[in-house]
């Protein structure tokens, strides 16, 4: 089994649909959406690695220093799988985008590390 990163994506625009719910749609959707996600999780705990999370803002270093910087990725989580195809699969029809208001899901493996 190799290891793979999943990374949840959402930019401004998707959010936009979301910003015209009601209150008490924003509301259901959400306890929808958490009953869905926490229902992949606990599909999928055998090989869930890491459970990652939502993440927050971002900084960017470079020989500049350290500044602001905007990215799409909302948020990650770490899965063991067989192929990068069949842990690409697992994300079909994920609630991070067909419940929740984000765009997408990007997967990729996980590589050793060459110096180790």
């Amino acid at each position: 089994m190799k290891n793979f990163l999943a990374i949840y994506l959402g930019t401004p625009g998707s959010m936009k649909t979301w910003d015209d719910l009601s209150e008490a749609d924003q509301q259901k959707r959400l306890q929808e959406g958490m009953a869905a996600w926490n229902g992949w999780m606990e599909q999928h705990h055998d090989i869930i690695v890491d459970a990652g999370g939502p993440l927050g803002k971002t900084k960017s270093i470079d020989s500049n220093g350290v500044g602001d910087t905007q990215n799409n990725i909302t948020g990650y989580v770490i899965i063991k799988a067989e192929t990068h195809e069949a842990a690409a699969k697992l994300f079909e029809g994920h609630p991070s985008f067909s419940i929740f208001p984000g765009d997408g899901v990007e997967v990729m493996e996980c590589m050793p590390n060459p110096t180790m």
